[in-house]
């Protein structure tokens, strides 16, 4: 494939041409799980390229850990190539994840089941992301977290969201009977608007956290909250 602009050959299709300086693919699609990842690129909703990358097991890495470190960082490449303007992702929660933290660009979620068509059309589910700082989206008028510093640090993974719009405190119940080891945090389900809660427990005390989402409704809310359990639970939380 050349570039539409100056003809000047790529080296792959769609990638972004480093002579005049001109987008051959506008929007990436990133379809990923633990074992392998598709890169489609399209230019004006139209498919310009297809790529599979793959990783191979070793026998130092039983938990494929490092294999999935490894995909996720190709994929990131073969996106990086195409500098384009929108990027979007499905599959396996934790290869999602990985991925995100691999770009700097924000990464919209798009439903599996979304035809690649309308993705690129701009015509599905897809959920808004929020560009912002975490420190910025946690406020209300409780500012007190439980946990000390593993408190504020869970806090902050879950802000660190793209699809979560703010962190809002609770007040702290430090009625319980009893006492629990250790700090825990966890979402709780869904509710009708697609807002959910962050649930901290530290000893006695619970702190139960308002979480505005830009899901809108609970279907797409439960989507949001896997996907916080699963960086919640990486984080060492689970």
């Amino acid at each position: 494939m050349d570039c539409r602009r100056c003809a000047s050959p790529l080296e792959r299709p769609g990638d972004y041409c480093l002579v005049c300086k001109t987008h051959n693919a506008d929007a990436v699609l990133v379809e990923i799980d633990d074992e392998r990842a598709v890169v489609v690129a399209a230019l004006d909703s139209e498919v310009v390229s297809e790529r599979a990358v793959t990783t191979e097991p070793h026998d130092e890495d039983p938990e494929r850990e490092v294999a999935l470190r490894n995909l996720a960082g190709r994929a990131a490449d073969e996106v990086r190539r195409k500098r384009p303007d929108e990027v979007y992702v499905r599959g396996e929660r934790e290869a999602v994840g990985r991925l995100r933290r691999e770009l700097a660009q924000p990464v919209t979620r798009v439903a599996d089941e979304a035809p690649r068509e309308e993705v690129f059309a701009d015509e599905t589910d897809a959920l808004e992301v929020v560009d912002a700082d975490p420190a910025d989206k946690i406020g209300g008028s409780h500012s007190t977290l439980i946990g000390g510093r593993e408190g504020r640090r869970a806090v902050r993974h879950v802000a660190g969201h793209g699809h979560v719009k703010k962190v809002i405190p609770g007040p702290i119940d430090a009625s319980g009977r009893g006492s629990q080891d250790g700090f825990g945090a966890k979402v709780t389900r869904a509710g009708n608007d697609g807002n959910v809660r962050l649930l901290l427990r530290d000893g006695s005390s619970v702190q139960e956290n308002r979480v505005v989402t830009t899901a809108g409704d609970r279907e797409t809310g439960e989507r949001v909250r896997e996907e916080l359990n699963a960086v919640l639970n990486e984080a060492g939380y689970a």
